[in-house]
């Protein structure tokens, strides 16, 4: 269980990246939904120590984060959206290294190593090099190297960012089958994987929760609420706009209303998509336009 308290950063050039962030995650998987520039990154940079918040306090069991980051380190796995690795390695010899840097024992690297090669379908590619390796197959390498140490708090940010749909799903999976009795921490901006993935959603916008709840909370007040439309009617008044998107060609549009705005619209399933969108419209930010 991760605890944050009244957390707060502000960079030198005067953007209030954090403010007042208070949530208690559990465990489980827990996806972080917000626009471009809503914090979700300096969140989880900030959780996983690799910047000093201005003010407040992170709890992860019973271990004060800010006081001893050390001591949470032995308990993160971290995947950034953008990572470097050595040219010239194998997969398995970085893995070692990254291992060896974690303070892993010999024994347990060469076991951990070929668990994670197996779990990560890396095996028969140990012996390459990871700057060869595809897309799919180097965030797979990304999610070994952040399991390494079997660690109960796990940070992914944008893991599945321009993987194929195979490969994103096959990734999918994977990060279902890691959840297990650990926190992940999931960003990224495709909501139907959050939907499908995460037990619990924030919802961010300008260094704030706008929400944090179970999926179907969030989506609850949406129900019999949501209509498909092939055309905006003339008159848009108590009728939001949540999205615009193209089937064959041909314009549709989902909009949140009370009732039914025009003879033609048709009642949908209301999504997490819709939450977000109507979370965002309510908290002033992006929304679609009529």
């Amino acid at each position: 269980m991760l605890t944050l308290k009244h957390l707060n950063k502000r960079y030198a050039d005067g953007t209030q990246a954090l403010k007042n962030i208070s949530v208690t995650f559990p465990s489980g998987m827990v996806g972080l939904l917000g626009p471009n520039g809503a914090g979700k990154s300096t969140l989880m940079r900030t959780i996983a120590g690799l910047q000093q918040p201005d003010s407040g306090n992170i709890q992860f069991a019973d271990i004060d984060v800010l006081a001893k980051p050390q001591a949470l380190l032995q308990q993160l796995g971290y995947l950034p959206q953008h990572f470097g690795v050595y040219p010239n390695m194998s997969c398995r010899a970085l893995l070692e290294h990254i291992a060896v840097l974690k303070g892993l024992t010999k024994p347990a690297r060469r076991e951990q190593i070929e668990s994670l090669l197996a779990l990560t379908n890396l095996t028969k590619h140990a012996k390459k090099r990871v700057s060869t390796f595809s897309g799919g197959m180097r965030q797979r390498f990304g999610i070994a190297q952040a399991l390494l140490g079997d660690p109960k708090l796990i940070i992914m940010d944008e893991p599945t960012a321009g993987l194929d749909p195979l490969e994103r799903e096959n990734l999918n999976n994977l990060l279902v089958s890691i959840s297990q009795q650990r926190l992940l921490l999931l960003s990224t901006h495709i909501v139907e994987d959050i939907e499908s993935l995460c037990q619990h959603v924030a919802i961010m916008h300008q260094g704030e929760f706008q929400q944090f709840a179970d999926v179907g909370t969030l989506i609850a007040p949406l129900t019999q609420r949501v209509w498909q439309l092939d055309a905006l009617p003339d008159e848009l008044q108590d009728i939001i706009v949540l999205s615009k998107t193209f089937r064959h060609g041909h314009s549709v549009f989902r909009v949140f209303s009370e009732h039914a705005p025009c003879a033609q619209a048709q009642p949908v399933v209301a999504t997490l998509q819709d939450a977000y969108f109507l979370s965002l419209h309510q908290a002033g930010g992006q929304h679609v336009a009529g």
